[in-house]
Formats: C-alpha cells, sequence, structure tokens
C-alpha cells in the first residue's frame, strides 16, 4: 500500500530575495521546522523510501536539513514539475515512481501541496503551512493508479505543535 509524504517547505527568508524566486534560501525558522520534522520522521518511522524534491533552494534545503537531523536517508530526485507544474505535474511525478516505492516524500509549494492533498482525498479544505507534514495512504498496489480521491489522510503535523509538545 503506497504512502505519500507531502511536505511544504520550510518559511522562507523573503530579505534574502533578490528576484530569483528559487534561489530564495530558508529562514533560520525554516532551518529549525525543518529539522523539527525529519526528527518527528524518523520517531515515528515515517522514513521515505524516495524523495521527490523541488528545484527551488528552499525546498530542497528543507529536505537536506529534514534527512541531517533525522540521521535518514533514501533515494532523492529533483522534478521541475515539483517548482512550477502545480497539482498535474505533482501527479505526474507521483504516477512515474516505481511500484517498489512504499514510503514517497514529496516536498515542494503552496498553493499546489494543500490542493494536491484535498483532491488526493476527495475534497475538503486542507491547509498546509509552511514545513507541514501530510501523510496520505492509497489503497493499490501502484503509483500510476493515485488520483482524486484514491486516498486517506492518516495524518497532518506542523513544527510549531511539535516544538511546543518538545518533540
Amino acid at each position: 500500500m503506497p504512502t505519500l509524504l507531502l511536505l511544504r517547505h520550510g518559511k522562507s527568508d523573503w530579505d534574502a530575495d533578490d528576484g530569483d524566486d528559487r534561489a530564495r534560501p530558508l529562514a533560520r525558522r525554516g532551518e529549525k521546522a525543518a529539522g523539527t520534522i525529519g526528527r518527528f520522521m524518523a520517531r515515528t518511522g515515517h522514513i521515505p523510501s524516495s524523495a521527490i524534491s523541488s528545484p527551488a533552494q528552499r525546498a530542497e534545503e528543507t529536505l537536506r536539513l529534514a534527512m541531517a537531523a533525522g540521521e535518514w536517508t533514501c533515494a532523492v530526485r529533483t522534478a521541475e514539475a515539483l517548482y512550477d507544474g502545480g497539482v498535474p505535474g505533482l501527479l505526474s511525478e507521483i504516477r512515474r515512481e516505481p511500484a517498489a516505492t512504499e514510503v514517497l516524500l514529496a516536498v515542494g509549494h503552496e498553493p499546489t501541496w494543500s490542493e494536491a492533498a484535498a483532491l488526493l482525498v476527495g475534497g475538503g479544505r486542507i491547509r498546509l503551512p509552511t514545513a507541514a507534514l501530510a501523510r496520505i495512504d492509497f489503497e493499490m498496489d501502484r503509483w500510476d493508479g493515485v488520483g482524486p480521491g484514491a486516498g486517506v489522510l492518516a495524518w497532518s503535523v506542523v513544527p510549531r505543535l511539535l516544538q511546543a509538545a518538545g518533540t
């Protein structure tokens, strides 16, 4: 049964914005949140088999810092569609994943991540703030069947709550 983890990148540093959106780094708060999420993933056993990241610096940094803080690794690929392809681009990348991948982590941006989560679970309003992580489970054998209403939202967590709980 495939599991998708959607991770929105951490808070970015708008003061470092020189007009190149792709090159905008994480703010200190975003760095801390990425580490919190990475440790949460490790402690709860939610280690991905594979990860796809947007090519934006803030997304790649979020993934790198989560992996380092949680002390886990997985195969990583970068996909342009996670930066500018919207929900269709994300779905296309998910559907390309080999059946052997049990847990897929996708790291990217709003509004795509919230819209995709809502679409995949059949509707509703889901909001993924910066560095939020959502788990969506699918009752199928292969990633190529992932589509609207095919998933179940198992949970969603934000770093602020984990930090408040001392996690």
